[in-house]
């Protein structure tokens, strides 16, 4: 007891009135709620959706080959990637593989798909004409290592000057590929993107 105040000694061990407690110490909390768990669960999977959308949409597709038109660097059943902010980045060039939506002068049997892949071979403003098997740009013969060997380019014996903001593609598998030798160079506002890996079957994964 001091002598000024005639109160005993306040004791150091005991707890404040207005100290808080804890989050523990509280009677009857045993932590969040069913309810709100739930409601953070459904919210983590509704925002997992809109960015699986919004990545499909904009910026990453996958598109399978339906037919052997760039056989043997894409077989049909292949499953590919398209980036389809490439072009919005950068410019199409020459030995890009790109999926496209099929031109008028390209009309689909039933079951076809809506939009193509083949290889750019030319750009706007090019000359392109195949001579002796060869395929030459601008009179300049074009080396193409994505082809196998012995690989003959027909049915281009006439030069094609493509106009600026398309380009002329050709499937890889000459002999056997409906593409712009036929059916005319492709408007680069028709590209969806541009394919840069198989990614099924597992045994063939790679990068285009």
């Amino acid at each position: 007891m001091t002598a000024a105040s005639g109160m005993p000694d306040p004791d150091p061990s005991a707890v404040p009135v207005d100290q808080p407690v804890s989050e523990t110490d509280q009677a009857g909390d045993s932590g969040p709620s069913p309810v709100r768990n739930a409601l953070e669960w459904i919210g983590v999977i509704l925002g997992a959706v809109v960015i699986a959308l919004l990545v499909r949409n904009f910026v990453v597709q996958s598109f399978q080959i339906p037919s052997g038109s760039m056989h043997p660097t894409l077989v049909e059943g292949d499953r590919v990637l398209v980036n389809r902010l490439s072009y919005k980045l950068h410019d199409i060039n020459r030995g890009d593989v790109i999926v496209f939506a099929r031109p008028d002068t390209a009309p689909a049997a039933a079951g076809e798909p809506d939009d193509l892949i083949k290889r750019v071979v030319a750009l706007g403003g090019e000359t392109i004409q195949a001579r002796d098997g060869k395929v030459y740009i601008d009179g300049q013969l074009l080396d193409e290592p994505y082809l196998p060997a012995g690989t003959v380019t027909n049915d281009l014996d006439e030069p094609v000057t493509v106009p600026e903001g398309e380009v002329f593609v050709m499937g890889d598998n000459r002999s056997n590929s409906a593409d712009s030798r036929f059916i005319g160079p492709i408007d680069e506002d028709s590209v969806v993107g541009r394919a840069f890996a198989i990614i099924w079957p597992l045994s063939r994964f790679s990068g285009l």
